[in-house]
């Protein structure tokens, strides 16, 4: 009983803070430094606010402990625990049945590329502790890290109540989003050809911008700039994780070093991708302009 208290507090604090960001304000009174400051805050709360999901989650896989919690294998406690949150999400209306089926496609693919990524013949990384919620080799909650990133892009969506203009005509967006995903696996047969993808992108992606509101004023970005930012981040996110030992790089079996640079274009790569499945949301569709 206390329990579902707590969560109901929670989650009506929450709710009453998205009430607050998504109001209708206007401070025509503000310039220069006072009027950057502000939007720079709101940006960040914003941006935090985005990031729930993903910050609930990472913070279970810096605390709980890398032996057991209550007799439970780590990646077991870490798998309950992403389930619980993404549970709490839907059930607080933070998150929608349709958002939730959507996330649901990033955990599908996400743990697809997982198992071929660390099957014996691969070996791009591995994951080296005991669960129980071991699926060919890989923790089940290996998804839900892929499933962050789509939960931070819708709620960034409506928080900052994005809007896209000049986006391509969306089969276009798909194919370059399956060419994505194809080459994760198709690079180590016939050659990684993501730079020529990435090209291809650019020249799709090169007048597509996204419009954002910090505060209470409209602000512009290039959509590819956005792709390649979520790229960076997921990148550092991804160092903690393996300073952490949630997963292992072969050159990391001995000591812990930074995961290659070129991650970091996997990554971006990976956010238009996922993007793309975001983008073709109902209710997201309606705030996409793509030119007739």
């Amino acid at each position: 009983m206390t329990t579902q208290v707590l969560s109901g507090f929670s989650s009506l604090r929450l709710r009453a803070l998205d009430d607050h960001l998504l109001a209708e304000r206007s401070r025509a009174d503000l310039s220069g430094l006072s009027r950057f400051a502000l939007e720079f805050l709101y940006f960040g709360i914003k941006e935090a606010r985005a990031c729930l999901f993903a910050g609930l989650f990472f913070a279970a896989v810096f605390l709980v402990p890398r032996t057991e919690l209550w007799g439970i294998p780590r990646y077991d406690v870490l798998l309950i625990i992403a389930l619980a949150i993404q549970a709490w999400m839907v059930w607080a209306k933070l998150e929608t049945m349709d958002e939730l089926k959507a996330i649901s496609i990033f955990h599908v693919v996400g743990f697809a590329l997982e198992v071929f990524k660390t099957s014996g013949g691969i070996g791009s990384w591995a994951y080296p502790d005991f669960a129980y919620t071991k699926v060919l080799g890989v923790p089940l909650f290996s998804g839900f890290m892929y499933a962050a990133v789509g939960s931070y892009i819708i709620q960034a969506w409506r928080l900052f109540e994005l809007r896209v203009v000049h986006h391509p005509p969306y089969w276009m967006a798909w194919v370059i989003a399956l060419l994505i995903y194809a080459n994760f696996f198709t690079h180590h047969y016939i050659g990684d050809y993501r730079w020529y993808i990435a090209a291809c992108a650019l020249g799709l992606y090169a007048r597509t911008t996204v419009i954002f509101r910090p505060f209470d004023c409209e602000r512009r970005m290039p959509l590819l700039l956005s792709f390649i930012l979520i790229g960076f981040f997921i990148w550092l996110a991804e160092n903690i994780s393996t300073f952490f030992g949630i997963w292992k790089y072969p050159n990391q079996l001995g000591a812990w070093s930074a995961v290659h640079v070129g991650k970091w274009s996997s990554w971006s790569l990976l956010a238009i991708m996922t993007f793309t499945i975001v983008a073709n949301l109902k209710h997201i569709k309606e705030r996409v302009h793509v030119p007739a």
